[in-house]
């Protein structure tokens, strides 16, 4: 037995000694670029520590929230934040005032960093709080902010210490905020590497918003793999198209809904190179999955929630699945999968809290735990303990067990339409839809019936120049399912969407539950 201290053979774990990393192994190459502005990793290094001396004085052990697009702001922020030995608030850039304030109220925010597009928000936002955080524009104050700091740089003694907190979209009342530690988003960003197959030739470009769950971790990953972060303030298509041809793009991440607007852009033609898409927030159709191979995307589908730091599962491809014909592999890729490499291997639970049997047809809800998981909800620990009830993360999602061990989704527990005493899935007729060639978007609730209780109705939002009736559709959706399942309404038109791209199921369900017992 040696008698020595152990601090030679451990160091807590964090995803900001990724860049670390990259600086000292990969510094005089280009980390970063933003339109016309290009960093190395020495010099993001360098700017991050920067952002942490400056940042320390003002927050007081405080969280510094952020405000901000898919810019090298919000990027500097995932390292230098926690350098300043605090935790990051990255807020969704969609919400509304009221919310705003509330975020930077129940996270007790000391600092507010924001992008000059939000001024007047900001404005708003922060004169409904009697205690403002102090305001930082990005531009010159955050220039100024670097310039005159003095490096700093702080790392966690405990790895679960407090690293971020992000917050859920409150569609059910207040947003809670999920808290997450440094030793899981460590090893997720870790997975993410793996998974994905970042490596220091790889072009990621962020088409996934940074304050959706830490950008599902990628600014830790991409940085782990020393490749390069390219910047996109907004979701649009010509641009993506462009930065695909001229950086070489050769990742990006987002909602099925982003892999439509790629797929049937203006400019959409077959790529010369490989591009590897990590899609997430709702199954993607295999119509849209035979799209997407067809211009020379890669598609692994990927499923989690904020509470998870992003993807807890993966749908890991498996190479006998090569020479399976294209329909069947579109249809393999649309499910849920197996956990990723670093976590718990997920559970499908009954309600009595057993585990249902592999057979790809008994449904129960998806339980997960693990290093992946969040510390819990931000002083509210009565959601913590619902959440969790008994050791295993409750996620809300019914699903199923293949033979093979991949799991798939069914539907959201509160998606389920129950007509005339029969379950309906509303993802299973919602991939039906989505195979009809005229249609883009799909999406399937639950409307009142007198004599069903509930009956399915579709909303619809058809390619650019497609056409398609009502009756169209629905005969199509019987050649393909049972006929009980076919809409009983089909309406056309643009779907209501969050921040991040995901259908807003929920507003289709207010509008048609109104004035009626709702389920939502």
């Amino acid at each position: 037995m040696i008698d020595a201290p152990d601090s030679f053979s451990y160091e807590p774990l964090t995803p900001t000694s990724y860049l670390d990393r990259a600086a000292a192994s990969h510094g005089d190459r280009v980390g970063v670029v933003d339109g016309d502005r290009r960093w190395t990793y020495a010099e993001l290094h360098e700017r991050c520590t920067r952002l942490a001396g400056g940042l320390a004085p003002l927050a007081g052990r405080r969280p510094v929230a952020v405000l901000a697009p898919n810019t090298h702001v919000l990027l500097e922020a995932n390292f230098g934040v926690p350098w300043a030995g605090v935790p990051l608030v990255a807020v969704n850039t969609r919400l509304s005032v009221g919310e705003v304030a509330y975020i930077l109220e129940h996270s007790k925010s000391s600092v507010l960093i924001h992008d000059p597009s939000f001024d007047a928000l900001v404005d708003e936002a922060l004169a409904q709080l009697d205690s403002p955080p102090h305001r930082i524009r990005a531009g010159e104050q955050y220039e100024a902010l670097l310039a005159g700091a003095e490096p700093l740089h702080l790392t966690p003694a405990d790895e679960r210490a407090l690293l971020s907190i992000n917050y859920t979209s409150g569609t059910t009342g207040r947003p809670k905020g999920v808290m997450y530690h440094h030793r899981g988003a460590f090893l997720q960003a870790v997975a993410m590497v793996g998974h994905t197959g970042l490596t220091p030739s790889s072009v990621h470009l962020w088409t996934l918003p940074m304050f959706h769950c830490n950008g599902w971790t990628f600014p830790w990953a991409v940085t782990a793999a020393a490749a390069t972060h390219v910047c996109l303030p907004k979701v649009d298509p010509p641009e993506i198209w462009r930065l695909l041809r001229e950086e070489g793009v050769t990742h990006l991440n987002g909602a099925p809904t982003v892999l439509s607007m790629i797929a049937y852009a203006a400019g959409a033609a077959p790529l010369e190179h490989t591009v590897r898409i990590a899609t997430g927030g709702a199954p993607p159709s295999p119509a849209i999955l035979r799209r997407m191979a067809e211009l020379g995307f890669d598609v692994t589908h990927l499923y989690g929630l904020t509470e998870t730091y992003g993807p807890a599962m993966i749908c890991d491809w498996r190479p006998e699945w090569d020479s399976a014909d294209g329909e069947a592999q579109a249809r393999l890729k649309a499910r849920q999968g197996v956990g990723n490499m670093i976590s718990v291997v997920p559970r499908v639970v009954a309600e009595d809290g057993g585990d249902v049997p592999a057979d790809g047809v008994t449904t129960g809800q998806i339980a997960l735990r693990g290093n992946n998981l969040m510390l819990g909800y931000l002083d509210d620990p009565e959601a913590t303990a619902a959440a969790v009830p008994d050791g295993w993360f409750r996620t809300g999602d019914i699903g199923v067990v293949h033979p093979d061990g991949y799991v798939e989704l069914r539907d959201r527990s509160k998606d389920v339409i129950i007509s005339g005493g029969e379950n309906i899935a509303s993802v299973e007729v919602e991939q039906a839809i989505m195979d009809h060639p005229a249609v883009l978007e799909a999406a399937v609730i639950a409307v009142p019936d007198d004599r069903w209780g509930e009956v399915p109705a579709a909303y619809v939002t058809l390619q650019e120049g497609a056409t398609a009736t009502e009756e169209e559709i629905r005969e199509h959706v019987r050649g393909r399912l049972a006929r009980f399942k076919a809409p009983k309404t089909v309406t056309f038109g643009e779907l209501p969407k969050t921040s991040t791209g995901k259908i807003q199921k929920f507003v289709l369900r207010e509008q048609a539950w109104a004035g009626r017992e709702k389920r939502i």
